[in-house]
Formats: C-alpha cells, sequence, structure tokens
C-alpha cells in the first residue's frame, strides 16, 4: 500500500527550479519508494547500496555518469560515492538549464551536506523525507494515542503492525553495523550501543554531556561526537532552548529526543502500547511526538524546523515554541483531558515577557475537540496538531 507524502509538492517545485535535488531522512522512512513513485517511468534508477555499482561509482565516476548520458536519473544513497559530485557539477553547469536532472538520496544529513556544500552550493535543492507524520496516515483510519506511538512513523511498522518487533531490532542491528561501523568508523560498537540506550532513556530530557559520560565510560567530547553521529543519521534530535533573554536566568542546553517514537519504545523495552503511555515515560514520549509532528510538517515544506523550549532556572518551562509567519507561538504538551489553570500559566507568562513577538499558546492534548482557554489560549487534540500548524505555516507571505 502507498500513502502519498505530504513532501511531494515541494518535490515537484524543487524538480522544476533546480538542476540537481537531495532528498535526505532516515533509512527506511521511504525515501526510494516516494521518488519511484512520483517520477514512474521518468528517471533511471541506482542504488549505490549496491557493492558493484558503488565500487564503479568511486574508482570512476565520470565512465559512470556517461552511461546516463542526458536521462534523468536517481541516485539512492549518495553518502557512498561523494567522488559523484564533483562530476555531477560539471554536467549541471555545461546544461544549467536542465532542472531535476540529478535527484540524490541519503541517510547521512551532516556528512553529506559537507560534500554537497562543496560541489553543488546553490545547485541543488535539499529536501527532508521524514518517517510518516499523522497526516499522511490518516487514510489508514484512527489510531489511539498508545498505538500511534507505539508503531511509530517509519513505513513498515506503521503498515505491517504485526512485524514491527522484528522489523525494529533489525533496523537497529543493521544501523549499529553498517552506518556506524562503515560510515562512522566507531570502534567501540559496545559502548555506542550503550549511549544509544542511555539517550533513548533520557527522552525529553536536558542533555547533560557529564552523566552521559560517566554513564558510557568514554570522554565528554567522544560523546558530542557519538551524538552527532546519531543526530547525523536522524536517530536523534536535539531542540534548542530559545535564548531571548527576559530578565531571567535560562537553561542554555538543548533537550534530547529521537527522532521516532517506536526506536525510543522498543530501546526501553516497553512491553506494550499501553504500558509505554501509562508508564513512567508516557509524557515524554507523547511530547516527542508532538515534537515530532512540528518537524515533520516543517520538512513538509523544504524549511527548516523553526523549533524550540523554554525553561528558566526558577521553574517556567514552555515545552515547543514554534516560529509561524504569525508570531512565536508557545505550546504546552501535556497527557491530560481536563485542562486546568496551571498548564495554561507557562504559556501566559511567556507571552507576557516576550510581548508583540509572541501570540497566545495552544495545549495539545486529550481532549476530544478544540476548547478556550484562559487569556486567549486554545486546547487541541493531539490528532489535530500537525494540520493546524501546516496551516499556520501556510500563512506565510
Amino acid at each position: 500500500m502507498y500513502l502519498p507524502r505530504l513532501l511531494q509538492p515541494t518535490l515537484v517545485r524543487a524538480l522544476g527550479s533546480f538542476p540537481a535535488v537531495l532528498v535526505t531522512g532516515p533509512r527506511q522512512s521511504g525515501k526510494t519508494t516516494f521518488l519511484q513513485r512520483e517520477l514512474g517511468g521518468e528517471a533511471r534508477y541506482v542504488s549505490l547500496d549496491d557493492p558493484t555499482a558503488r565500487s564503479f561509482a568511486r574508482e570512476d565516476p565520470n565512465g559512470f555518469l556517461d552511461r546516463f548520458a542526458d536521462e534523468r536519473v536517481i541516485l539512492d544513497e549518495i553518502q557512498y560515492a561523494p567522488e559523484l559530485l564533483s562530476p555531477i557539477k560539471i554536467r549541471i553547469d555545461r546544461g544549467r538549464r536542465r532542472n531535476g536532472r540529478f535527484i540524490l538520496t541519503g541517510s547521512q544529513r551532516f556528512q553529506l551536506m559537507a560534500h554537497v556544500g562543496e560541489s553543488l552550493a546553490g545547485r541543488i535543492a535539499l529536501l527532508e523525507l521524514l518517517p510518516f507524520s499523522l497526516l499522511e496516515t490518516a487514510p489508514l483510519g484512527p489510531r489511539t494515542l498508545d498505538q500511534t506511538i507505539w508503531n511509530g512513523g517509519y513505513p513498515e511498522p506503521v503498515l505491517y503492525s504485526d512485524s514491527r518487533d522484528l522489523w525494529l531490532s533489525s533496523y537497529l542491528q543493521t544501523y549499529v553495523e553498517r552506518d556506524v561501523r562503515q560510515l562512522h568508523q566507531i570502534q567501540d560498537l559496545r559502548a555506542f550501543e550503550l549511549l544509544l540506550g542511555l539517550a533513548a532513556a533520557r527522552h525529553g530530557q536536558e542533555l547533560n554531556l557529564s552523566d552521559l559520560s560517566r554513564s558510557v565510560g568514554v570522554s565528554v567530547p567522544t560523546i558530542k561526537s557519538w551524538l552527532g553521529t546519531l543526530e547525523a543519521s536522524f536517530v536523534l534530535r536535539l531542540l534548542p532552548p530559545y535564548f531571548e533573554n527576559f530578565g531571567k536566568r535560562l537553561v542554555k542546553t538543548p533537550k534530547l529526543y529521537l527522532v521516532d517514537s517506536a526506536l525510543a519504545c522498543s530501546l526501553t523495552r516497553q512491553p506494550s502500547a499501553e504500558a509505554a503511555l501509562a508508564g513512567a515515560m508516557g509524557g515524554a514520549l507523547f511530547e516527542g511526538l508532538i515534537v515530532a509532528e512540528a518537524a515533520k510538517v516543517f520538512a513538509s515544506l523544504g524549511r527548516p524546523a523553526d523549533l524550540s523550549f523554554w525553561r528558566t532556572h526558577d521553574g517556567l518551562e514552555v515545552d515547543l515554541l514554534v516560529r509561524t509567519p504569525s508570531g512565536l507561538i508557545p505550546i504546552e504538551i501535556k497527557q491530560t483531558a481536563t485542562p486546568t489553570a496551571r498548564h495554561v500559566e507557562p504559556m501566559r507568562r511567556f507571552v507576557e515577557l516576550a510581548g508583540p513577538a509572541a501570540r497566545p499558546g495552544f495545549l495539545v492534548c486529550t481532549v476530544p475537540e478544540k476548547a478556550e482557554l484562559p487569556g486567549g489560549n486554545l486546547a487541541l487534540p493531539w490528532q489535530q496538531f500537525p494540520a493546524w500548524l501546516q496551516s499556520e505555516l501556510a500563512a506565510s507571505p
């Protein structure tokens, strides 16, 4: 079964405007299926995961590209053959008006961006395809919150939930053995796997490098490097703090989230969907789901995710700040169906301190329908959050 992706209109615009398009995203997020479906028979397809193709591309990049003449080509997992990028640039510059000729994919964000920035700056559109959002899975029918968190957004567990456990364990094993060992050349895989598990256990918490260093038994610089690896391969997301100083001492360390809730559940060995949501990590899993949904909406529009959180040393906190064309919107994320004044207070205080730059906020929670709250704030059902944010961002001038 194929579910249409929200990125499709953005891809069409990019193909019409740039000689090359790079679609990044986690492994198994659906990049290849999406491109083959949308481009149909219009493009040749080559996977650089294939050792034979990869060897040819590395050893003779010009000969490799000559096979496609002037055809449109999809080069899948381009990070395995960065030697192709300079010859692609030369071909683009020879026929600059030919837009949409080279479509590249990659699952290693930062390492790949460095190569692309050097070779194809100004010639390539950069897009991200993340796992399914709630908007994309809507055709499957309504899902409960616990099942949504349990199955996450990767296509395989979403579409074939019976294979969820096996798929997740295989995914993590393949990620560590192939991407971490081959691309990042991390030798101590046991310690790296320990860090991955500890990161999952700290899902939704502020990053504490010293604590992780002590727990894993490696240096703080090594922890920083390994966290960069996890972020580069779309396993982990660091949500930055909002830095405006409104006369208060602010927390200035990021919050750590796994990109997908199913991965967080698997790595923390949650026994079931119901237990995950009802247990000690339930609030963090719900919060991570909404943060991930916000990032997916931004990505579908081809925009960097303008997201942050706000916390002061004296206890004020707003879970998520979203910058939209109409202003900075504070969002509280709480697993409650009974909103109270205490849920609104952090948003009220933030708007008071931020002044005209901020708008009244939203409490994303488990209420059955939208409801008004004091101070012009609203309680919003969690299922409606992505559509609301999509409409907010579409209002961009």
